[in-house]
């Protein structure tokens, strides 16, 4: 079902510049709230602007000066989140012809196909094969070598079987890189697992697509500056880039970007058993390459045991570990596109959220936004436009199904089935070192061998510095040296 054009969109601009000057408009309640009115008790700690903590230690529930005075949490836990839902409602009119059901509106989110099978279909007989098991392949060696700094052996792509977060049969991507230098190590040669922070929402987004294709307006630029593949030729290693977000690109969803994962690890293992069969491997994710690989590593006991064993250690950074808290620091700024994007990633698998949608919601939902990429949905924040303009329910939020959903993402008190390193930036505003400092205090109150860093810098910045010491860590464990535990 496609929806009109023309005046129908005017409407819509028009309801987003009201959402936009409601927030702006609500100054006083976001100068109040940095005083501890809306966000939580206190101030802003003295070490940094934006550890989440006020300057007796208590949390300000992720809430900072910087993301406070942009009318974060004014909205979400304020009335301005009781007056949204009405003024957009009466502003703009419902999708013509109306979806039917629940069925078709989430027909209608998904990601359109980009006319390439490798990543659009899902095979005749999925539901019986194996998870990890591959279903096809192809060489893509001639492309991919342009975005590699040494010389490689093969650069090779291929699809297997997986699940989605409900356990239903899906398919994962992924690119392997294995360089030309033979490995002079102990051993045969490991592997680092690099989760790209994909951060997008269309099928062409995926790192495997920039290195079948080469660069696209869809291209990843964050990546190509962030060199982890390139760091990891240097040292021999071989490197696996699954397309995590899985066929419906359910950017923020941690379950299925985790079976996707580990079940392109056991897809590897079946192609090169001779070669990688008994690597060992190591994990690296920044932001929501992070959200991926800490759900990988909370998956891994349960979901792919086998592996345990060899998995040595993941490397996560910038976490985006409580969405509860990301609610109120990247709802309604500047971040807010990637946080529109990430519901609406999330809300692919978790289809209770489509039944919040006001008529703006499912607009925004169905439009091009749907298929778009993290620079698009990076530049969608410019507005300002909280989650709460687009629900037809008063504080969203703070609702029974954001509460739960929120619970769940947040996978809270699942160990980790391998050591941790945790770093994240100090002056860190849109996912505050509040969150990584939880998460590491979780995981070794589950016995998890764990290193927390905190590192100078907000969230670009704080991976420049952060990067190399997780990288250090990871090169120990892949050398065989036992995880550090610093709890």
């Amino acid at each position: 079902m496609r929806i009109q054009h023309g005046g129908n969109w005017v409407r819509v601009c028009v309801a987003a510049l009201a959402a936009t000057i409601v927030v702006g408009g609500g100054g006083a309640t976001a100068a109040a709230q940095s005083s501890g009115s809306a966000g939580g008790e206190g101030s802003v700690g003295t070490g940094s602007l934006t550890d989440g903590t006020g300057s007796d230690g208590e949390p300000l529930n992720g809430t900072t000066l910087i993301t406070g005075s942009l009318g974060t949490a004014s909205v979400a836990r304020s009335p301005l989140g009781s007056v949204l839902p009405p003024l957009v409602d009466a502003i703009v009119p419902a999708p013509n012809p109306p979806y039917p059901d629940l069925d078709a509106l989430w027909q209608a989110v998904l990601p359109s196909p980009i006319g390439e099978p490798f990543f659009d279909e899902f095979p005749p007989g999925l539901p019986g094969m194996a998870n990890g098991q591959v279903i096809e392949t192809r060489d893509v060696t001639p492309v991919a070598v342009r975005f590699l700094r040494g010389p490689v052996r093969e650069v090779r792509q291929f699809k297997v079987k997986t699940t989605d977060s409900h356990g239903g049969p899906s398919f994962a991507t992924a690119t392997l890189v294995v360089p030309a230098t033979p490995w002079a190590g102990p051993g045969p040669r490991p592997v680092l697992v690099n989760n790209v922070p994909i951060n997008g929402l269309g099928r062409d987004c995926t790192p495997s697509h920039t290195l079948a294709h080469g660069i696209t307006p869809s291209t990843n630029p964050f990546e190509l500056l962030r060199p982890v593949t390139a760091k990891a030729e240097e040292r021999g290693y071989a490197v696996l880039i699954p397309d995590h977000e899985g066929p419906l690109m359910t950017y923020g969803e941690p379950f299925v970007a985790g079976h996707a994962i580990l079940d392109t690890i056991r897809g590897m293992r079946n192609l090169y058993p001779a070669e990688f069969g008994a690597s060992k491997i190591a994990m690296m994710g920044y932001s929501g390459g992070a959200i991926a690989t800490s759900g990988a590593a909370k998956l891994l006991n349960g979901y792919a045991p086998e592996l345990a064993s060899d998995i040595v250690g993941a490397a996560i950074g910038g976490v985006p570990a409580d969405y509860d808290m990301l609610g109120r620091t990247m709802n309604g700024n500047l971040a807010g596109g990637l946080f529109l994007a990430a519901v609406l990633g999330v809300a692919r698998q978790q289809t209770e959220i489509l039944t919040l949608m006001n008529d703006l919601g499912e607009r925004v939902g169905t439009s091009g936004l749907r298929n778009a990429c993290v620079m698009t949905l990076a530049l969608a924040g410019l507005p300002g436009i909280p989650v709460e303009a687009l629900a037809d329910v008063k504080k969203v939020l703070s609702s029974p199904v954001a509460q739960e959903i929120f619970a769940e993402m947040k996978m809270a008190d699942v160990p980790a089935g391998t050591p941790l390193y945790i770093y994240n930036g100090g002056q860190e505003f849109w996912i505050p070192a509040l969150g990584s400092q939880n998460l590491f205090a979780e995981q070794c109150g589950l016995g998890v061998s764990t290193v927390y860093r905190q590192v100078p810098g907000e969230h670009v910045i704080g991976e420049l510095t952060g990067n190399p010491g997780a990288f250090d860590w990871v090169d120990a464990r892949l050398g065989g040296e036992p995880a550090p535990d610093e709890c």
